[in-house]
């Protein structure tokens, strides 16, 4: 066999040899979930600042909050509630709220909108009252022939001062007439609590409780009795207190 005949056969051995060894030993198949991978996802939060949910923006709102007007000289209540109402959520609105503000008369919802507003709806949804968040916990907003007005968590609502209440104050029966006058002092009594003195003429009512001390608590104005009984007062205005539990015939302290 000639030289060349040699190296040509030579060839074809090595191919065919490697052939066979490439069937002995297959490539590994690749995994096509494998094949490629995508960059690691980042959590959210590490690169971002995030923001609350529309639920948990929601579930922030659901408490006592106070409605008073921005010279504080009118003040209601709301309590945000979480069952569904027409177009949001159930309102719960103070019985005193329309004559202080009658924009509040037909209020029964709220809802929250894009922006973080808060919106008081009517029956049909609609919204009566539009506020815009100032601040956490306050918003603000304005009504004609009302004026402006602030929303605010009743956490965050002022709390009186017993230096602010000194002084004249009458005692009514809803809207009627006063049926007693007293007067509340800052000298302390030996229990600790101030000194009430009631003027001549008191109704009965008021003479059988007859209260000789006053203290604030917790925001809560309370007239005290010798015989260790109470009456409780909250705040519907600086100058109206209510006593509690509310009634249909409320009790009023209102400022001479």
């Amino acid at each position: 066999m000639r030289p060349g005949g040699i190296v040509i056969a030579a060839t074809i051995a090595v191919v065919l040899g490697g052939g066979a060894a490439l069937a002995q030993n297959p490539q590994p198949k690749v995994d096509p979930s494998e094949e490629v991978r995508e960059p690691a996802e980042i959590p959210q939060g590490q690169n971002s600042q995030t923001r609350p949910s529309g639920e948990e923006a929601a579930n922030a709102v659901l408490a006592a909050w106070e409605f008073p007007h921005a010279d504080h000289n009118r003040m209601c209540r709301f309590n945000f509630r979480g069952e569904a109402a027409a177009g949001g959520r159930r309102l719960d609105v103070d019985k005193n709220c329309p004559n202080l503000f009658p924009s509040t008369k037909d209020v029964v919802g709220w809802a929250l909108d894009n922006y973080g507003g808060l919106r008081l709806l009517n029956g049909r949804g609609e919204a009566v009252i539009e506020l815009t968040e100032v601040e956490s916990g306050m918003y603000d907003g304005f009504a004609p022939g009302e004026g402006r007005y602030v929303l605010q968590t009743a956490a965050a609502a002022p709390v009186r001062s017993a230096d602010e209440m000194v002084g004249d104050w009458a005692i009514s029966r809803g809207t009627g007439k006063p049926i007693c006058t007293l007067t509340l002092a800052n000298s302390p009594t030996p229990s600790g609590a101030l000194t009430l003195r009631l003027k001549a003429g008191c109704d009965a009512l008021v003479t059988r409780f007859n209260p000789n001390a006053w203290r604030m608590d917790q925001g809560e104005l309370v007239l005290l009795s010798a015989r260790g009984q109470s009456w409780q007062f909250e705040e519907n205005d600086a100058n109206t207190w209510q006593r509690l539990p509310e009634s249909a015939d409320p009790i009023l302290l209102l400022r001479q």
